[in-house]
């Protein structure tokens, strides 16, 4: 199990939270027995749903499990700490992230086993992370793919008698970073070999997702498992524990799964997958992976319902200045827009009452929120507002909820301080935070 250090107190200026005093904290937020219907806290706020979430986080395990591949799922989604451990106490290898800064932050909340699926580029960031190399208890992994950063590694860490393990990454003509070509990859080899001491040489990275087509996505993939198989020929791979190969974000892992499954390289080898978004799921672009995903990978087919959308943010509508139009007390401070606008999913009136709670002290229930209706939709968004669209006649006023469900999850999280997760009645049963 990961020890999560303890939090400082919620933010008291955050979003999304209202009536705090600056001593709240985590530990204490269950038992405020806040109601997001109710209007304890204030709106907009991003919120996740605890019985979805956790659906999720079994839902992948067991797909994992079924190729015997590891999971390291990418932590710059959420930088969520308290959700890292939700993940990693539920079976995953370790946690990926992207850059020095995030590695440290996960580190001081007990992450002890990071996969930096970047290079490490610069002496400030080498410098963090040469400082939590000097934790044995921490295990550390990053990427190279020039002969230039290589050395700058290796010069660096020898300078300080310290022993980074590194992993070659593979690109493809048009992509992002990664080796071209077996020239450029014997060139960088070379260079790895020249520090003997300070760089470790664990494994091939890749990144697929560069890539759209299957059969390119497979013939990649191919290729990054015909590469780790010539370095272990060749005696290149360090000695120093398992190989690793690694790839997979949140939209073809299955296919990564497939093609590395099984995989021998005639030594220990850790096969390690690192898709991020499926905690939280979308109704966008990661919906769509999953549509083909289920509809194309027998291990999926038969693990129905697949994941599902666990995030939404929730707003007021603010006004209504003329027909056919509201403006929503929400916007790019809020929510993801690159992948699409949110989409209105539910509508609630505060004050909205049925029967009587079962509760020792009797009072009344909310009522959930309805379907917002298909002709409600979001047309643009500024700052601090967005601007939807809606029927004739709509049966809307100013002062309605309204939850958002959103697509591209990474940049709607980062938007946050504190996360809030809700049981199905909205009731705040958790806040998190995250450190972007």
């Amino acid at each position: 199990m990961t020890t999560i250090h303890p939090y400082p107190p919620l933010d008291p200026d955050g979003k999304g939270l209202g009536r705090l005093d600056g001593s709240c904290s985590l530990e204490q937020v269950p038992a405020m027995a806040w109601n997001l219907l109710a209007e304890d806290v204030s709106l907009p706020v991003a919120v996740l749903y605890e019985t979805r979430v956790r659906h999720n986080l079994e839902w992948m395990q067991r797909f994992i499990r079924a190729y015997k591949v590891q999971l390291a799922p990418h932590g710059k989604t959420t930088m969520s700490p308290a959700l890292f451990k939700r993940q990693l106490d539920g079976g995953a290898w370790g946690i990926t992230l992207a850059t020095a800064p995030q590695v440290n932050a996960a580190y001081r909340h007990g992450v002890r086993r990071i996969l930096m699926a970047n290079q490490l580029v610069g002496r400030a960031n080498m410098a963090l992370i040469a400082d939590l190399l000097n934790d044995p208890g921490f295990t550390f992994y990053c990427i190279v793919d020039s002969a230039a950063n290589a050395a700058a590694l290796g010069a660096f860490f020898a300078e300080r008698g310290q022993t980074l393990r590194v992993m070659i990454e593979l690109g493809v003509a048009g992509g992002r970073t990664g080796v071209r070509d077996d020239q450029q990859l014997d060139t960088l080899l070379a260079e790895i070999a020249r520090w003997p001491d300070a760089l470790a040489l664990s494994g091939i990275e890749i990144y697929e997702g560069v890539l759209q087509d299957e059969a390119l996505i497979r013939a990649f993939l191919r290729r990054a498992t015909g590469t780790l198989r010539r370095l272990q020929e060749n005696g290149q791979l360090s000695a120093d524990g398992p190989a690793l190969i690694s790839g997979a974000g949140s939209a073809w892992y299955d296919v990564v799964a497939e093609e590395f499954s099984g995989l021998d390289i005639g030594r220990p080898l850790e096969i390690v997958l690192r898709p991020g978004c499926y905690l939280s799921h979308d109704v966008g672009i990661y919906r769509g992976a999953a549509t083909r995903i289920n509809a194309n990978n027998d291990v999926a087919r038969h693990m129905e319902p697949g994941l599902l959308p666990a995030l939404q943010v929730w707003a007021y509508v603010q006004s209504l200045p003329e027909p056919g139009r509201a403006i929503i007390g929400l916007g790019k401070r809020d929510a993801a827009f690159d992948a699409g606008l949110p989409t209105p999913a539910l509508h609630y009136r505060p004050g909205q009452q049925t029967g009587q709670a079962a509760t020792a002290a009797p009072k009344a229930t909310a009522a959930k929120p309805a379907n917002a209706p298909q002709a409600w939709k979001l047309t643009a968004m500024m700052d601090q507002h967005a601007f939807m669209q809606i029927d004739d006649g709509a049966d809307i006023q100013v002062g309605d909820m309204i939850g958002f469900d959103i697509s591209h999850p990474c940049l709607t999280f980062d938007k946050w301080k504190q996360v809030l997760l809700v049981d199905d009645d909205y009731q705040v049963l958790e806040a998190v935070q995250t450190f972007f």
